[in-house]
């Protein structure tokens, strides 16, 4: 009996012991929670170094609008041939989109208006030599007493308008390529490229005809045509920088101005045009190219903007981390009027002089929040 009474004894007080251990444990991990509870998020060291902190200012109020447009040639810049004889086109010698210099041969013509202009020619120069020794023949009659003076002046004017006429068939067949055996020869008046090209081999060409042999474009600056809409008429200018993106090089971005505004609207579509001349180094822009137009201008309001990347969007609500310390980092809820690019334009929750995180906030943002 006394050794069960001890057994028991001995029991209750092992599971006295056991409680107390329990108790404070518990209360130890409590403690350490709470710490670390109050202790909160601290930024690395090693994150702090690769992240950068921006201050909050103020700046004029930028505004875009995004237009449709096209890439055009530059009419400033481009030349059209049209044939000036008729004849038979013989030997055509470039095609759409070559690269020609000035004066390289484009095409041949046979022309029966070429062979009567290198006909006068001949005639004219023809005539000249006899005009010429008539002219000696006289002088030299007046000279001797055979011929009177009369006669000499008859000569020299018969000479003089036998010159006139030879200079005259000589400018014409000049005019017209110079060739004596009946050729015209169509020459490019410019460099550039081969844009159109209306003529084949054996067609008959008139020189009536309004349509062109060839056009020539330098291609070295293009115009961009933007279509602006009524509604937005009074939110582009001459002057706004502008960035063009296209189909073909969707990660290049042309930067540009506002060169012409056309105050007039289209009848069809009601639109309103304006150009944009845009340098083309290495000819990458090609005319009927499809291209969105970005038109950026300045206001005269004053707010406050942050970088685009600060900002984080989360349950449809624009947020931003403000800092003052790795271990003093807030998240802020923001309202945000308006971005433009890499600027956001914010109109109620910071105040100019605050710091905030400008790279790497979303992933902050998620560990203040685990």
């Amino acid at each position: 009996m006394i050794y069960q009474k001890n057994m028991r004894n001995s029991s209750k007080i092992s599971s006295f012991i056991l409680l107390l251990f329990i108790t404070g444990f518990c209360s130890c991990a409590e403690k350490q929670a709470d710490k670390d509870e109050k202790q909160g998020y601290i930024l690395p060291d090693s994150l702090l170094k690769t992240i950068e902190i921006d201050t909050v200012g103020s700046s004029r109020v930028l505004n875009s609008l995004t237009l449709t447009g096209k890439v055009d040639f530059n009419e400033d810049q481009v030349i059209k041939i049209y044939p000036v004889i008729s004849g038979q086109v013989s030997d055509i010698r470039v095609m759409l989109g070559d690269y020609v210099k000035k004066g390289q041969t484009l095409a041949v013509l046979k022309s029966v208006e070429m062979a009567g202009f290198s006909n006068d020619y001949t005639l004219a120069k023809s005539n000249l030599g006899l005009a010429k020794k008539s002219l000696d023949a006289a002088s030299d009659m007046y000279k001797s007493g055979l011929a009177s003076q009369r006669d000499e002046l008859a000569a020299q004017e018969s000479y003089n308008q036998a010159l006139s006429t030879m200079q005259k068939a000589q400018r014409v067949l000049n005019l017209n390529g110079g060739s004596m055996n009946g050729d015209y020869v169509v020459k490019a008046p410019i460099d550039g490229f081969i844009v159109e090209k209306q003529v084949n081999n054996n067609m008959m060409i008139r020189s009536d005809n309004a349509t062109g042999l060839f056009t020539i474009s330098d291609l070295k600056n293009v115009w961009v045509i933007a279509n602006v809409y009524e509604s937005n008429i009074a939110n582009v200018k001459s002057g706004d920088s502008v960035q063009v993106t296209t189909l073909s090089y969707p990660e290049k971005v042309f930067h540009g101005k506002v060169d012409k505004i056309l105050n007039v609207l289209d009848p069809a579509n009601k639109v309103m045009k304006l150009r944009i001349v845009l340098p083309n180094p290495g000819y990458l822009l090609k005319p009927e190219m499809f291209a969105s137009v970005l038109v950026r201008n300045t206001g005269n309001k004053m707010m406050i903007s942050i970088p685009s990347s600060a900002l984080i969007f989360d349950h449809s609500q624009y947020y931003v981390l403000v800092y003052k310390s790795p271990s003093d980092i807030t998240i802020r809820p923001v309202q945000v009027t308006n971005t433009v690019g890499d600027r956001s334009f914010i109109s109620a929750g910071l105040s100019e002089g605050e710091r905030l995180i400008g790279t790497q906030a979303l992933l902050i943002y998620q560990e203040l929040n685990s």
